[in-house]
């Protein structure tokens, strides 16, 4: 042990020591390490130099001719010549050559140090865009990656598409992350800016005035609605008189809307996250795998919504147009004057001006069939005139959206339903008994204190006898006990609650979670193909679709408002007779002679196989396909108020359906026949 430690000792003692003697020479400025920088860079090059001297076989012989060579050895490693002569003459020609070489060292530092700070600036985004029809991104969330993960796929048939993010991360973080979570770009090129997005001049960096649309993300926290705005406004102070792109916002509270679309000016559109999110929920709930299909027809993947103008079809109704595309589904006009007509009256006539939106491809898929399409007549039915037995819902969580959810819901749903609400919170049960009370209508609504993340009170709700259930995420850590679980992680926790109770009492539970986190939806221990509501990605979605295409924006208003028409999954046997093979155009015009835009299918038996899940959107009209029981109808419709049982069947449900259709005019009106393209 004394010999190790009188070893070992100090070398260990001398390392720290050496390091402080060379911290002190670094700490004493530029002369002191120049010195040492010559002193060390002389006894390294002297000796090499004569090593070099002493092992050629042309060395001189005398003492005077090697020091000689030496010399010139040394002067021209260290680029001060090495001439030879009298000392006066080496002295001056040493001389110049250090002024040279302290010219050029300044010249390549003054250069590099030039660069390192171009590149710096570069890095941190703080150069202009100089782009034209762009789309740009002002703020940052997780919106951003939905949002740039389409436009890649929009753009994949695009030359030169380029889109601009400004963010008040670092431009490389920013540039990591959607690289990251996106993927390859394609023909798309990614460009990201550095800075505040309230500050006019910082946003003139990615040249909104030029750009083709610019999307305003929404922020998270309570300010996220007021950053929102603010945004709009310097937008606006940043193009003002310079040029008036498309803007599209999203705002998460509704009493921000207002003050938001006054900031985003006349051309701009502004969408209410929760309004769409409630309605889109409350649909879901009654119509198991909407949320599928609103999933398709938003992405860029597969089909969606387009206009196209058909001068052939100028002066046809609008009846006459559903069989008028083989590969293309219609579902409205776009008048002239603005807005939209989603499944207008059969004897609509389309205008010269009027714009035909439909369900295709791509804007270049929307061909006229070739001939008349194939229509089986025998095999049209009509739905029955019974009505729908009293449903039991069950609301599992509480937060903002749910007093939306239960207005959407309440006309809908058959006489003597029934909803119970579980949640927990004085805040949350406070709201929701005041939900409860305020509403007299045709649905009884019951109120349980609860945790749904806890298995005991799940189970006094006997969860099973109930027919549809919502689970809804709180919106705040306030609402919640001291160490309870939050957001999304406690939505999980009741999902994997809900699979053992369907798993232990054999019956399937139709269920629609709402999710605030995207990533979350693939953890959920839910079925496949179940319905999965993430308003930020849906809002994502729609911001995309309108900021391609400026007419969807009326579109989306009438597809999500509370009136008017919407998407609606109708049982098969409604259309056509089960089992039978028909063609789709059979089932499109089966769909006419109801006042119904058929645009697409899902099967039962595909339901819990992805990546579709039995959704079959814009289906060609002369393809085949036999529908069983429990098999759906995708159709644009008026949201039926369902009667009570002992109510008497209107008019049009008592005559059969082989009588004469109603005059033109109705919604259910037009030819009586429509087998092909005019």
């Amino acid at each position: 042990m004394t010999g190790r430690r009188t070893t070992d000792g100090p070398p260990r003692r001398a390392l720290p020591r050496t390091r402080y003697w060379f911290d002190s020479v670094i700490a004493r400025g530029t002369p002191v390490l120049i010195g040492w920088l010559t002193l060390v860079c002389l006894a390294v090059v002297v000796p090499a130099s004569m090593a070099l001297v002493w092992a050629d076989r042309r060395v001189p012989r005398t003492w005077s001719g090697r020091l000689a060579a030496v010399w010139a050895t040394v002067g021209q490693t260290l680029k001060i010549g090495g001439a030879v002569g009298s000392p006066l003459y080496i002295l001056i020609s040493v001389l110049l050559a250090l002024v040279a070489l302290l010219f050029v060292s300044t010249l390549v530092g003054l250069i590099t140090s030039g660069l390192n700070d171009k590149v710096l600036a570069l890095r941190r985004g703080r150069s202009t865009v100089l782009e034209e029809r762009h789309t740009v991104l002002l703020g940052w969330s997780e919106q951003v990656f939905p949002i740039v993960s389409e436009l890649v796929v929009a753009n994949s048939n695009r030359r030169r598409a380029v889109v601009a993010v400004l963010g008040p991360k670092d431009k490389a973080e920013m540039e990591d992350e959607i690289a990251l979570a996106v993927g390859p770009l394609g023909r798309t090129r990614l460009i990201c800016r550095s800075g505040v997005t309230t500050d006019p001049a910082v946003v003139a960096l990615v040249g909104p005035e030029t750009a083709r649309a610019v999307l305003v993300l929404t922020h998270g926290g309570e300010d996220g609605d007021a950053q929102v705005v603010k945004t709009l406004l310097a937008l606006e102070a940043a193009v003002r008189r310079r040029g008036r792109p498309e803007v599209v916002a999203a705002v998460r509270d509704g009493r921000h809307h207002r003050a938001a679309q006054l900031a985003a000016g006349p051309r701009g559109r502004v969408l209410n996250v929760e309004d769409v999110t409630a309605r889109l929920i409350a649909q879901t709930s009654r119509q198991p795998g909407l949320s599928l299909v609103h999933q398709e027809l938003l992405d860029f993947e597969g089909d969606e919504f387009y206009t196209v103008r058909e001068p052939a079809l100028t002066g046809r109704a609008f009846g006459r147009l559903l069989l008028a595309y083989a590969t293309s589904s219609v579902v409205g006009i776009v008048p002239a004057g603005g807005g939209v007509e989603l499944n207008p009256a059969q004897d609509r006539i389309l205008g010269a001006d009027d714009r035909i939106l439909l369900v295709t491809g791509d804007d270049d898929t929307a061909v006229l069939a070739d001939g008349p399409l194939p229509v089986d007549e025998e095999a049209i039915t009509a739905p029955g005139g019974s009505a729908p037995p009293a449903e039991r819902f069950l609301v599992l969580g509480w937060n903002r959206r749910a007093p939306l959810i239960i207005d959407q819901l309440e006309p809908c749903v058959p006489e003597g339903s029934e909803l119970v609400v579980m949640a927990s919170g004085e805040e949350a049960l406070r709201d929701a008994g005041r939900c409860a009370r305020s509403r007299t209508g045709r649905m009884r609504i019951t109120l349980h204190d609860g945790d749904i993340t806890d298995p005991r009170d799940l189970d006094a709700l006997d969860v099973p006898s109930f027919d549809r259930a919502v689970v809804l995420g709180y919106d705040d850590a306030d609402r919640t006990a001291p160490g309870a679980l939050t957001g999304d992680d406690r939505t999980l926790v009741t999902l994997l609650h809900l699979r053992a109770l369907e798993e232990a009492s054999g019956r399937e539970l139709a269920v629609v979670t709402e999710m605030a986190d995207d990533r979350n939806r693939l953890l959920a221990p839910a079925r496949e193909g179940g319905d999965f509501v993430v308003g930020g990605r849906l809002i994502s979605l729609l911001m995309t679709q309108i900021a391609e295409n400026r007419h969807l924006a009326d579109v989306f208003d009438a597809l999500f408002s509370a009136e008017g028409d919407s998407l609606h999954l109708k049982p098969a046997t409604h259309y056509v007779l089960p089992g039978r093979e028909v063609t789709f155009a059979t089932v499109v015009e089966s769909g006419r002679r109801q006042g119904h835009s058929v645009l697409g299918y899902r099967l039962y038996g595909d339901a819990r196989h992805g990546p579709a899940y039995g959704v079959h959107i814009n289906p060609d009209k002369r393809e085949r396909v036999r529908f069983g029981a429990q098999d759906s109808v995708i159709v644009l419709a008026r949201e039926p108020v369902v009667r009570a049982a002992s109510a008497a069947p209107s008019l049009s449900e008592a005559l059969p359906a082989a009588l004469p259709e109603p005059p033109p005019g109705s919604r259910a009106g037009g030819d009586s026949k429509t087998t092909g393209a005019p």
